[in-house]
């Protein structure tokens, strides 16, 4: 179901095709999902933000409407933001502003990383470095996000366990970082995310995306560590959630990013779900 006043569109990036929503007016500005979701995460977010902006919700490769390569070499940040720079080349936005949660925030930084030039603003919710997450895990990280080492594991091991009830799977994700149980996420957005991760496509998609985080993003991080990114960026993180319970969240981009706007939000981890009016506010006021 796609909000009012928007279309849908669909890209073709070098052979994988990408599934978007285009609507509003304005500066361009582009909003990305993360794991497991796919661009309905902004359904209750983006028709306010397209009252200022022209708002385009993108699928990640692998999730959603977007297609789904079965090679986890196709799976880094920097390709799933090769396919965002494509995107929006095609629609004729040389510079935009993004806003990314989770997976998102993790390919809008490469973004911001690969192509400083035609990033405006920036906003990464509740997320802390790769590099950080991978190099420095403690035993509060590891328990909450065991899932990072669980989806890595080779194939068909990750995908057989959830392809036997991937409800049950993604939906005790979606309810163990924090703050979140079932009724916070509106019947129609929940439905979306349950009809893409059904999907066996899907569910070794994404298992290919952490599979890549660790064998290909985190060299990439690696050697960008004496790197800042240069655009204005908010850091958002939920004050409930497994981030905000084990970081100064703002403090782990310090060394990272020049200009910092921290912005603690009601909820855990899935706070654009359960807490969309403060989520659109922060936003707004920040890309404003």
């Amino acid at each position: 179901m796609t909000p009012e006043g928007f279309t849908t569109g669909r890209f073709d990036h070098d052979g994988t095709g990408i599934a978007y929503d285009i609507g509003g007016s304005g500066p361009p500005l582009l909003l990305l999902h993360g794991f497991p979701q796919t661009r309905a995460l902004w359904w209750k977010v983006a028709p306010h933000l397209a009252e200022s902006h022209t708002v385009v919700m993108a699928d990640l490769r692998g999730y959603g409407a977007s297609d789904k390569p079965d090679d986890p070499a196709l799976y880094s940040f920097r390709h799933m933001g090769g396919d965002m720079l494509a995107l929006m080349t095609h629609l004729g936005f040389d510079r935009f502003a993004v806003a990314g949660h989770d997976r998102g925030g993790r390919t809008a930084h490469r973004v911001a990383l690969d192509a400083p030039a035609r990033i405006t603003r920036l906003a990464l919710l509740d997320i802390v470095p790769t590099e950080m997450i991978l190099n420095q895990l403690s035993h509060p990280v590891a328990r909450a996000y065991y899932h990072w080492f669980f989806l890595a594991q080779p194939a068909p091991f990750p995908e057989t366990l959830i392809g036997a009830d991937p409800d049950y799977y993604f939906e005790s994700c979606l309810l163990g970082w924090g703050a979140a149980q079932l009724t916070d996420f509106a019947p129609d957005q929940l439905a979306a995310y349950r009809e893409s991760w059904r999907d066996p496509a899907a569910i070794r998609a994404m298992c290919h995306d952490y599979r890549a985080a660790i064998d290909l993003d985190l060299p990439l991080d690696e050697a960008d560590l004496g790197r800042r990114v240069s655009a204005p960026t908010l850091i958002g993180w939920g004050r409930d959630g497994a981030m905000g319970r084990a970081y100064d969240v703002a403090g782990t981009w310090a060394d990272r990013i020049e200009q910092i706007t921290p912005a603690p939000l009601p909820g855990g981890h899935f706070m654009i779900d359960s807490h969309p009016e403060e989520v659109t506010k922060a936003l707004g006021d920040f890309f404003a």
